[in-house]
């Protein structure tokens, strides 16, 4: 053999093996006529019901608009050119939909190759902002809903790389706008720039136990290229658009009017920064102006919060949670921990709730104490307001009533019960607008209204009750009687005439939104979305029940394949795909909330594009982690988990639907890490399809997902449930799937590399995808479609065409 023909031979196989410079690919035509297709517009409806804007999106965005330039700062992600979240889902087109008539009218005016984010309702309606973003920046536009058209209000010189960069002035007359200030300085080229010394950090005693936040700023340049970026001048911008100063530059973060009109809540971020945490527990000042811009009070001062107390239930010390309340003029109500934020404290009360009186020059007052963590208020009149606690740890929550005026009378229980016991759930409280235009309890005859799931073993069944708030005697005046379809209960538009914003969907009618009016027992339909995947309408689909060995009840969503003979019973390969929970009691864990008459809609990351391949696909089963009394759920995860599988094959193949040898599994984040789980400690698998998972927990040492405990405190927990340090033990082949600029706490792409590194030194069969551009969800259509191929032929390959190994 010639020199050069074996160095081909060597090239050939690099390429074949190695990190190739591999071009996207398509699904096969039966997953492509599924995945291409065009979203339903999504519904903003006015507050009146009468009329609606419907906005349209392509589906995907492109691999050209992820590799636009981005800086990630602080747990931001900021195009530096545009001045707006580098991640932004864009609409492309307007409609006003008339709901009594159900004509729709495209809203003219609107720019070519229009961008559009951040729609916000004026006060009264009558109008909605909108932001545009060009080639250049950002810009305000605003649409008149009568007359169905849009102009231009400002240049694109928007600052909209912390959000909604405006808020509407109460009276509709004008918008305080976030501008880009004109004294902004050019950014570093961090990559291009020479160091002048080391990154150094010191710790002198604090315990910081910090999940692992992505994005972090790293050194002093990408500190003062934060501090550019956040910068705004707060400018005030009437509806010709004529703008002046409202508030000189400085790191504005949040704008918020009093319900009356006449004061301005502004947060504003303060140095020092941290390399330690993101940009959400950076210091921060809460001040309160007038609508002249005038200072009236600084009601905190909030510093850099890097040091918290262990538990999902820590907060820091100091005020925090500071909102207008929704039922009075100008009253300030905050929240602040008696037990210091720190969950291991044994105190009678959590969290103290008070208010702060305009114009502020009193002391504020408190409101109520929290037995558990303070998580919320609905606001309801002088005398009368909800508050809502929990308790994470014994998955506790609570709902009482309180007297805001009269503090030292003790609030009166309306429930408690376990936040995970979806049969329990009374619901939630029905809100309407009112004469300030802000949302408060819909109170009616001395009675409140709550509009419920209505989960129960027999299925979804939602509901409104109606409660008598002296004795909470409870009356139910509506109950969906929908065997066929499912309901969901949105809002109620009008309480008075009992008018509810409803949706109704079934396994192939595409998810439309209705009124449904209780007094004359009549319904309406809203929108007219169609069904883009009717090829799978004859699907057969159920929601199968079964149970663990321990008597677990578990459940699960079923499908059979297109074109599937139910009488002939061929023997098919199988897809799971699921996603662990942990619960405290083995009752929660066992309760159904999966519907049959749920709409079967393959989103990007769904396995029941594979229906129309010839697959039975298991979807949502149940894979509860169970831990009761003082047993923590992740004790005994890999036992659980192994008996959540089996239980699930023994169940399928038990109504003689699939060829169990044939059965493959996956799942997304934590679902990636439970597939390479059940690959490691069983055999029930042929293959495993794992995306955007983390493998080696103790990457991840001050918790994850639902742990609370460090690595040092559970180190056995740790490294049982990593499958990092089990990977000797993989005969199984995994498909790993990762973005490459993933976002999410703990899934760094580094943890599929050297999962993958472990796998691949020790023979496993295992095949590793990097999405460039890709965070923690996938967004751009080209690595979509080739993330859908990549698994096609995955399963083809390890599961469908499968080699039987012959016995000796």
């Amino acid at each position: 053999m010639k020199p050069y023909m074996f160095l081909l031979m060597f090239l050939k196989s690099y390429i074949a093996f190695g990190q190739s410079d591999f071009p996207y690919q398509l699904p096969h035509k039966n997953i492509l006529d599924l995945a291409d297709v065009k979203p339903a517009p999504s519904v903003r409806i006015s507050y009146d019901g009468k009329k609606a804007v419907l906005s349209y999106r392509n589906n995907y965005k492109s691999i050209e608009e992820l590799c636009e330039k981005e800086v990630r700062l602080a747990g931001m992600r900021i195009n530096p050119v545009l001045n707006i979240s580098s991640r932004m889902t864009y609409f492309t087109d307007l409609k006003i939909l008339d709901i009594q008539s159900g004509k729709e009218t495209p809203v003219a005016g609107l720019p070519d190759k229009a961008r559009l984010a951040h729609l916000v309702w004026a006060p009264d309606h009558s109008k909605m902002a909108l932001t545009n973003t060009t080639d250049t920046g950002v810009e305000l536009w605003v649409l008149d809903i009568k007359e169905a058209k849009a102009r231009k209000l400002t240049e694109a010189h928007l600052n909209a790389n912390q959000g909604t960069p405006y808020v509407w002035m109460k009276d509709g007359s004008a918008l305080l706008c976030m501008k880009v200030p004109a004294d902004r300085k050019p950014l570093y080229d961090t990559d291009a720039t020479i160091p002048t010394g080391p990154v150094i950090s010191e710790n002198e005693g604090q315990k910081a136990q910090n999940r692992t936040y992505q994005d972090l700023l790293q050194n002093p340049l990408d500190e003062f290229n934060f501090e550019q970026l956040m910068r705004s001048e707060i400018h005030k911008v009437d509806l010709t658009g004529k703008s002046r100063v409202f508030l000189k530059a400085d790191m504005w973060r949040g704008l918020s009017f009093s319900p009356d009109g006449n004061y301005l809540m502004v947060s504003r971020m303060k140095k020092p920064f941290s390399y330690l945490v993101p940009a959400g527990r950076f210091p921060m000042e809460i001040a309160v102006y007038d609508t002249q811009a005038k200072q009236i009070k600084i009601l905190a001062d909030i510093p850099l919060t890097e040091e918290l107390p262990k538990g999902f239930m820590a907060v820091r010390k100091g005020p925090r949670q500071f909102e207008w309340r929704a039922d009075e003029n100008a009253v300030v109500a905050y929240v602040e921990a008696l037990d210091d934020g720190d969950p291991a404290k044994e105190t009678e009360y959590r969290d103290a709730v008070f208010q702060w009186k305009a114009p502020f020059t009193e002391k504020p007052d408190l409101l109520v104490k929290t037995k558990y963590r303070y998580s919320g208020i609905t606001w309801g009149k002088s005398d009368l307001a909800i508050v809502y606690e929990n308790w994470w740890n014994t998955r506790t929550i609570r709902t009482l009533f309180f007297n805001p005026s009269q503090p030292e009378t003790a609030p009166r229980l309306f429930n408690e019960r376990n936040s995970q016991d979806k049969y329990a759930d009374p619901g939630i409280f029905v809100t309407e607008r009112n004469d300030r235009g802000t949302y408060t309890l819909a109170i009616e005859d001395g009675s409140a209204f709550m509009i419920g799931d209505g989960y129960r073993p027999e299925g979804k069944f939602p509901f409104v009750d109606r409660y008598e708030l002296q004795t909470f005697d409870k009356e139910r005046i509506y109950e969906s009687k929908e065997t066929n379809r499912l309901e969901d209960i949105i809002s109620a538009l009008d309480v008075k005439q009992r008018l509810f914003l409803t949706r109704l969907e079934s396994k192939n009618e595409y998810p439309d939104l209705y009124i449904r009016d209780l007094k004359n027992d009549k319904i309406s339909r809203v929108t007219m979305n169609e069904n883009p995947f009717r090829v799978l309408n004859e699907v057969h689909k159920e929601v199968i029940r079964y149970r663990r060995d321990d008597g677990v009840e578990l459940s699960a969503t079923l499908y059979l394949p297109v074109g599937y003979d139910k009488e002939k019973k061929e023997k098919m390969p199988m897809i799971m795909w699921a996603y662990p929970t942990e619960f405290k009691d083995k009752n929660s864990a066992g309760q159904v909330t999966a519907n049959a008459n749920e709409f079967t809609f393959p989103g990007y990351g769904s396995p029941l594009f594979w229906l129309n391949r010839g697959y039975v696909v298991l979807d949502d089963a149940s894979f509860p982690i169970v831990g009761e009394g003082d047993k923590e759920p992740n004790d005994t995860f890999i036992p659980q988990l192994v008996a959540n599988a089996k239980a699930a094959i023994d169940a399928v193949d038990a109504l003689g639907y699939i060829d169990r040898t044939r059965v493959a599994v996956g799942g997304h984040s934590y679902g990636a890490f439970m597939t390479a789980n059940l690959l490691t400690h069983s055999d029930l698998f042929a293959a495993g399809i794992a995306r955007s998972g983390a493998y080696n927990r103790t990457l991840t040492p001050f918790g994850f997902q639902s742990e609370e405990r460090n690595y040092w405190e559970a180190p056995q927990v740790y490294n049982d449930m990593s499958p990092f340090q089990h990977a000797d033990k993989m005969k199984t082949p995994i498909l790993l799937i990762h973005g490459e600029a993933d976002n999410n706490s703990g899934t760094f792409p580094m943890q599929s590399e050297r999962y993958f590194n472990a796998l691949k030194g020790l023979g496993a069969t295992a095949r590793l995808v990097i999405l460039p551009k890709e965070s923690h969800g996938y967004a751009a259509r080209e690595s979509i479609m080739h993330m859908l191929w990549e698994q096609d032929q995955w399963l083809e390959k390890h599961v469908k065409n499968k080699k039987t190994e012959i016995q000796p």
